[in-house]
């Protein structure tokens, strides 16, 4: 177990693993099942956020089901490892570009994108993206869709 993990008991564990499969659900669901009080398990959650093991809620949208039918994973090179930083701030204004990680390998920067169509997606990629001062070039990966998604485990 790593340091972070010296904050998860088996109370803690049990918490996260109810938010986990139902984000909505009661404080006081969770406190009838596990058999504490509802302040309890208000300070469990709170210390949890105070120390960064849940780092939030949020509602999750299927960018399909709204339109999106274009979902890329697109790979940035920079003129210079120098322009990373930056170009990550001008990503951040681009409303499609919803992921962008720092990568070790050929890519400085790893994206997804999402756009309504192929088009668009160009788009973002020709009109945007490669505007960006630093911008070396790009590789796209056209996703098909998801295989699975999931949470990592404490246990």
């Amino acid at each position: 177990m790593n340091k972070q993990n010296e904050n998860i008991d088996f109370i803690n564990q049990q918490i996260i693993k109810m938010l986990s499969e139902d984000g909505r659900i009661a404080y006081s669901e969770i406190a009838k099942e596990l058999k504490i009080s509802n302040s309890l398990v208000h300070q469990r959650i709170r210390k949890l956020q105070e120390t960064g093991i849940i780092s939030g809620f949020s509602v999750q949208l299927s960018a399909k089901e709204i339109g999106y039918e274009t979902i890329t994973y697109t790979g940035i090179t920079t003129k210079e490892a120098r322009f990373a930083y930056s170009i990550a701030e001008k990503l951040k204004e681009i409303p499609e570009v919803v992921e962008c990680h720092f990568v070790s390998g050929k890519y400085a920067l790893f994206l997804k994108i999402v756009a309504a169509n192929n088009e668009e997606f160009r788009k973002v990629l020709y009109e945007k993206i490669h505007n960006i001062e630093g911008v070396g070039g790009t590789d796209s990966f056209i996703s098909f869709g998801s295989a699975f998604q999931k949470n990592i485990t404490l246990f």
